[in-house]
């Protein structure tokens, strides 16, 4: 407790701890801080503190000794050791407290007076042993105590002498990188005292120079390693009892190397930013490798942020969105068994530039400003330029537009005005990365009126009647005006004319003229004028009056046929008072009137083809050959175009034909063909016949010799050609022919069919869906012949039916002409019927005297046709896969039929009820009764109900 003597004014007191301070957290003052109140004293609050009063009038302190009494605690304990045998050694023992304790010595648990031995020299605070003995191997003990409690400390003194032992195990491996220290280890027990000595193994001399040290522990260590420095090592352990040595083994690794790109990279601000950490290191490391990633020091997570806008995966690290608290040094650190390292890059975000500040008019003049500013944050991004804007638009308030640039190191310039605008300036900062917002709006500047500095610009006629200018300008805009009450003097004269120019003040920017001659040049100018004055001297232009159509057609001097689609026509000239007008072209108008063909004649269609510019002479093309045509020829300026010449009467001369519309095979066997054609869609001239060729061609697309024939009979439409090769696929080529020659072929290509092979034709009428039968006229009548059917798209081998027929010969056709008319033929009739009529009669007795039989026999031998049906599924069972082709069928020579085409079912190709297939003698009814039969394995004659004609 401190108290002051002083009452006025009222002391102020302190506490302090001369050389020392206050115990923190534990001081209290009581008692306006007269009281120091110490909670937990502790034996380091002992010293001295000071009580210091102070007023207006003075200050006195005064001085406290705290002593604090605390129990024994040690300074310093006796060390355990092993000595060997004449060796010296200490054994220190010092503790502190409050009163000081005393020490007391014993040994084995005795008091060590007990235990005396020769040159031993024994203090309070330690022993000091000379010349040891085996006999000094004991415990000895220290002993400190006052009168707060005792403290005692053990150590144990060991005298022996022993071979040095290693401790580390022999044949050890070690690794280091290079460039590291290696650190090899040979822990031993030895006494007396050894020396370790260090070599490479098999060398018999010690490792020497500034690179290797051995420490006190027996470890070598090897500074700054090279790849030479790999290998083994021996270390030996030498005393007076005898030596030991153990091998080590070291390899040195290469050093994990990083790279970090892109290096310092600048990013502008709300972008992505990909860093990619590519790293090299020991394939002995690899499976130890680590990489992370770090910001200014700090550790990321190793997924990244939580909100998912810094993304690292491995090696990569991603930012979306990157913002000024992502800049700074990130760094890419490789950790493995034995180095790390770690790759900077320092990421500097930009943006653009704040908008500078502090704008200031000076310098007001009439035509003239100087304005300056301060330039705002470029936010790492030099500033490139400054954009001026000014608003000063008396039609659009509040419409900004660029006055100048300046370049970004300066902060002012001298701006050049315009007369009567109301100016407001604004500064807008450009860097790489975009513009800052506008500056605040600077004071306003206004200039005084001035006569106009320029005239219109673009001055123009337009007319729509002749003898009519509409003389027309670009307007000046509100900045050029310089001063209220704008007009615009207009004044014109004939060009050469030695006459006053006319003229006229208007307020727009047209002005109707109308003159007294048709396209006749004139001198126009325009001025500028307002209420202070007239604008700079005009220079004239030269404008013409409207234009009128021409007024006289050329003349055609004559029409060269070029071929028999092409013409050249030319013609004279108009002239030029006559083109009223800028003469453009000419213009050519033909039209067929009729065909020398057939003479048909054709309704007037007419063709129109320009030619600018001045000529006499144009070529026509995309005619018909051998056709009657008219033709005119008219002038054309930019009013239109003027009367046409006299029609032009021409034909054009035969051509040759185009190619035939259509070509096809229609019948091949092994060594015949029959080719179809079918007329050109245009003749072109007297058709005199066709020109047919053919040659043999095979897979590897070798050709035979080409074969002609000529056709001279126009009218024909088909040909046999015989003494082909068996088996050979051919190509059949096709022209018609004018006598002005033959057009372009068409071809086709097929192939004959082998020896013993039968023929196949086409039946070129459709069969709808719903018929049940088709008549099909055979090639030869009383042989057998295989029928396909196929749907229109599928391809040749996609025959959903498939047999084979034997038609009825000649000779039989007698026969079963009048069969109804014989006699033996009527008594079999009723023959038949009799027996009919018998076994119906007992089929009614049986069944009246309750005959039975047995259910599933009569369902065997007559199964129902709509469950067998339903087995079959119509159409399922007839696709590619679970047809079975015929013997020695062939493939079908219809060329319409491409493979690559839909194979739906038939089902698909038409509208209404399909159950007609199903039906007792349908077409498909009379296939499933065939194959049960067995009949599609078989060479011999089918059940099929399809009627032939013989």
């Amino acid at each position: 407790m401190c108290s002051a003597l002083g009452q006025k004014p009222t002391p102020q007191v302190e506490w302090s701890k001369p050389g020392s301070e206050l115990p923190k957290g534990r001081e209290t003052k009581e008692n306006y801080g007269k009281t120091l109140k110490i909670e937990n004293i502790s034996y380091h609050d002992k010293g001295n503190y000071r009580c210091t009063a102070s007023n207006l009038l003075g200050k006195a302190s005064h001085d406290f000794h705290i002593i604090v009494q605390e129990p024994p605690r040690w300074k310093k304990k006796p060390q355990s050791a092993v000595y060997s045998t004449g060796s010296s050694g200490i054994l220190l023992c010092e503790a502190e407290g409050e009163p000081q304790p005393t020490i007391k010595w014993r040994v084995n648990g005795f008091p060590i007076e007990n235990h005396p031995f020769p040159g031993d020299v024994m203090f309070t605070r330690e022993i000091s042993f000379t010349n040891l003995q085996p006999n000094h191997t004991a415990v000895y003990q220290c002993e400190a105590s006052n009168i707060h409690g005792t403290i005692l400390a053990s150590a144990n003194i060991d005298v022996v002498d022993v071979v040095p032992l290693i401790k580390t195990k022999n044949e050890e491996n070690y690794a280091t990188v290079l460039g590291y220290s290696a650190f090899l280890h040979c822990e031993y027990f030895a006494s007396p005292k050894a020396t370790v000595i260090w070599e490479v193994a098999d060398e018999a001399h010690p490792l020497e120079g500034s690179r290797y040290h051995t420490h006190e522990n027996g470890t070598l260590e090897i500074y700054r390693t090279t790849e030479e420095d790999a290998g083994s090592y021996s270390c030996w352990v030498d005393n007076a009892m005898g030596k030991a040595v153990i091998t080590a083994n070291l390899d040195i690794r290469n050093a994990t190397k990083l790279k970090v790109s892109p290096k310092n990279p600048r990013i502008p601000k709300s972008h992505m930013l990909e860093l990619h950490c590519e790293s090299q290191c020991d394939s002995h490391l690899k499976h130890t490798l680590k990489l992370s990633w770090s910001k200014d020091g700090e550790t990321f997570d190793i997924n990244g942020t939580e909100d998912g806008r810094i993304v690292i995966d491995g090696a990569n690290l991603t930012i979306s969105n990157i913002s000024v608290e992502d800049q700074g040094i990130y760094s890419c650190s490789a950790q493995t068994a034995l180095d790390s390292i770690s790759e900077k890059t320092q990421v500097t975000v930009l943006g653009v530039p704040d908008p500078p500040g502090s704008l200031l008019l000076s310098e007001r003049q009439n035509r003239s400003v100087r304005l300056s500013w301060e330039a705002g944050d470029d936010h790492n991004s030099n500033i490139s330029e400054y954009i001026i804007e000014f608003e000063g638009n008396r039609e659009e308030p509040g419409k900004w537009q660029e006055l100048t640039r300046i370049p970004g190191e300066e902060t002012e310039a001298v701006l050049s005005l315009a007369p009567y605008v109301r100016y407001q300036f604004r500064v807008i900062a450009v860097n790489e990365v975009g513009r800052s917002y506008p500056s605040q709006p600077s004071d306003h500047h206004e200039t005084p009126p001035a006569a106009p500095d320029k005239n219109p610009q673009n001055i123009r006629v337009q007319a729509s009647q002749p003898k009519e200018m509409i003389i027309k300008w670009e307007p000046l805009k509100s900045m050029e005006q310089n001063g209220p009450g704008l007009e615009y003097r207009v004044s014109w004269k004939p060009q050469g004319a030695p006459e006053e120019w006319e003229e006229e003040t208007v307020t727009n920017h047209t002005l109707r003229v109308m003159t007294p001659t048709v396209y006749a040049p004139y001198d126009v100018q325009v001025q500028a004028i307002n209420q202070l004055g007239s604008g700079p001297e005009p220079q004239p232009v030269t404008l013409y009056s409207g234009e009128d159509y021409p007024s006289t057609a050329p003349v055609i001097h004559g029409v060269d046929v070029m071929n028999s689609t092409l013409v050249k026509v030319t013609w004279s000239s108009i002239p030029k008072e006559t083109v009223h007008g800028l003469l453009r072209g000419y213009q050519i108008n033909w039209w067929k009137t009729k065909s020398l063909l057939d003479g048909r004649t054709h309704p007037k269609e007419v063709n129109i083809l320009r030619f600018s510019g001045q000529r006499n002479s144009g070529m026509v093309p995309s005619l018909d050959a051998f056709s009657e045509y008219h033709l005119t020829v008219l002038a054309y300026n930019s009013k239109g175009a003027g009367p046409e010449s006299e029609a032009y009467i021409f034909q054009t001369p035969e051509g040759v034909p185009e190619q035939p519309s259509f070509l096809k095979v229609i019948k091949v066997d092994k060594d015949t063909a029959t080719l179809s054609w079918g007329l050109p869609k245009k003749l072109n001239g007297n058709l005199t016949g066709y020109l047919l060729q053919y040659q043999i061609i095979n897979d590897t697309y070798e050709i035979g010799e080409l074969n002609e024939i000529n056709v001279t009979t126009p009218s024909k439409s088909s040909w046999h050609l015989s003494n082909l090769n068996a088996t050979t696929k051919y190509k059949f080529y096709l022209k018609a022919c004018t006598s002005k020659g033959c057009g372009k072929p068409i071809s086709e290509e097929s192939a004959t069919l082998g020896e013993g092979s039968k023929g196949i034709r086409k039946i070129t009428e459709g069969v709808n869906l719903t018929q049940k039968i088709h008549p099909v006229e055979v090639l030869v009548p009383g042989a057998e012949h295989i029928v396909h059917l196929m749907t229109k798209n599928w391809g040749d081998n996609d025959s959903i039916f498939q047999d084979v027929i034997e038609t009825r010969g000649r000779e039989y056709a007698g026969l079963y002409d009048d069969i109804s008319t014989q006699g033996w033929f009527i008594g079999l009739m009723c023959a038949i019927a009799l027996l009919t009529l018998i076994l119906l009669t007992i089929c009614f007795v049986k069944r009246n005297r309750g005959g039975k039989y047995s259910v599933k026999e009569k369902e065997d031998l007559h199964p129902d046709p709509e469950v067998q049906s339903a087995k079959d599924e119509t159409f399922g069972e007839y696709s590619d896969s679970d047809e079975k082709p015929l013997k020695g069928s062939l493939r079908s020579l219809n060329r319409n039929m491409q493979p690559t085409e839909s194979a739906d079912s038939l089902v698909e190709y038409g509208e209404g009820d399909h159950s007609i297939f199903n039906e007792d003698g349908s077409f498909i009814g009379a296939y499933t009764g065939a194959k049960e039969k067995g009949s599609v394995e078989s060479n011999g004659s089918s059940t099929a109900t399809f009627p032939l004609r013989a």
